[in-house]
């Protein structure tokens, strides 16, 4: 499981970029969500890094 907090304002970012926190389920800065960790999640978060904070928690 990750836990993904974000960290960085999405404005002024790409469209995608936003669409990509939309779909992760995080709507502003210092909201966290927790998901499984597979392949689709972790594409997600190498394309938006530079705005998210992902720590690994134990199940």
């Amino acid at each position: 499981m990750l836990n993904i907090t974000q960290k960085r304002s999405e404005i002024g970012s790409p469209e995608k970029h936003r669409k990509i926190l939309a779909a992760l389920g995080l709507k502003k800065p210092g909201s966290s969500v927790t998901k499984k960790d597979n392949m689709a999640i972790q594409g997600m978060i190498h394309k938006i890094s530079h705005l998210l904070e992902v720590k690994k928690i134990a199940e």
